[in-house]
């Protein structure tokens, strides 16, 4: 199995990275510019020249820069100045050589890039995002028609949807279609966000890390702790086992499927990112299942999973999940089993 892994502006990350070269299938980055948004709150601006430095020196062959805010202000579609400057911040990464396409949510963004630029677009892969939830081949077929009508490249991978990832069967299905309908397309899923399952709160969250980013004031983190997904693993820590995280000790069991696994967590910083790219290349991790999901890491401060207490049988029990949680009590004896608070402690400085 190969590896999409995060590149941030961390040196000490990518002599990791290219140490492991061979592992990974891709790589992918947020420019970090203002005014250029992509599907997570922004911690920094970087020039794109720096950014074009540090991706020359990173030797993983394939690298898509992340243009996939959920959506965007009335302007960012019809400013031309606007759309002018990330066609050419496209050229000047095309001419260094550190992109080969973007990754995209927002359709209406995708076809005003296309109408603004000119070859750039023709060199650039369109790959949908994993927010785009691609779960079934109509829905694929309908994604690449549409990405064929604009100047862009048609995807050589595709990123399925997470619920997928516990649904064994229609991933089979969606994967043998896909590999019959479109010869030399890699099929990639999301390892570890560790959002709720089919989470009732992901397309307005996107919404509101929109919000934030084109300049309203909205505390995103405070909404999921007091009405969101926080909020609901709190009171209902079983919950968290109904998520679709691929553990690194079940990477094996989705390589007849996917020949990709994505694995994010770069707004949490390189120490996090070592210890996810770690454990997936080893294939095991003993300590805190949480500390490897990026969606989780508040839920980590408080509760600690032993994933060397997890039943061999682990994903076996979660991919037969009847979602009848009132009748069945298999996530609460796994809480019982391998899950305890975590006791209160000062960070050490």
């Amino acid at each position: 199995m190969l590896f999409n892994v995060p590149v941030i502006p961390d040196a000490a990350l990518a002599l990791v990275l290219n140490r492991h070269t061979s592992s990974f299938y891709s790589c992918y980055f947020s420019l970090h510019a203002a005014g250029v948004h992509d599907g997570r709150h922004k911690q920094r601006l970087l020039e794109t020249n720096r950014w074009i430095e540090l991706l020359r020196s990173i030797r993983i062959p394939r690298k898509f820069l992340l243009l996939n805010n959920r959506a965007h202000g009335h302007g960012a579609y019809v400013d031309r100045d606007h759309l002018g400057t990330v066609a050419q911040t496209l050229r000047s990464m095309l001419k260094a050589g550190v992109v080969d396409g973007i990754v995209f949510a927002d359709a209406y963004y995708l076809q005003a890039l296309s109408d603004a630029g000119g070859e750039e677009a023709s060199q650039l892969q369109a790959v949908p995002s994993v927010n785009c939830q691609l779960e079934s081949w109509d829905q694929i077929a309908a994604m690449l028609d549409f990405i064929e009508s604009t100047r862009f490249r048609l995807p050589e991978v595709l990123l399925l949807d997470r619920s997928l990832n516990r649904r064994l069967e229609p991933l089979a299905e969606v994967s043998d279609r896909c590999r019959k309908a479109l010869p030399g397309v890699s099929l990639e899923l999301l390892a570890n966000e560790g959002c709720l399952y089919r989470c009732p709160f992901k397309l307005t969250h996107d919404c509101h890390i929109s919000m934030v980013n084109t300049g309203h004031a909205f505390d995103t983190h405070r909404i999921n702790r007091e009405l969101g997904c926080f909020r609901t693993i709190q009171s209902t820590p079983s919950r968290l086992f109904k998520s679709p995280f691929i553990r690194p000790e079940d990477v094996g069991v989705y390589e007849p499927y996917v020949d990709v696994l994505k694995l994010c967590g770069r707004t949490l910083g390189a120490s996090f990112l070592h210890r996810v790219i770690d454990a997936y290349l080893k294939g095991r991790f003993t300590g805190n299942l949480l500390d490897l999901m990026d969606a989780m890491d508040v839920t980590a401060q408080w509760l600690y999973i032993d994933n060397d207490l997890l039943p061999a049988d682990f994903l076996r029990l979660l991919t037969s999940c009847s979602k009848a949680c009132r009748d069945c009590p298999t996530c609460e004896a796994l809480v019982a089993r391998c899950a305890k608070p975590r006791g209160f402690s000062l960070e050490r400085r």
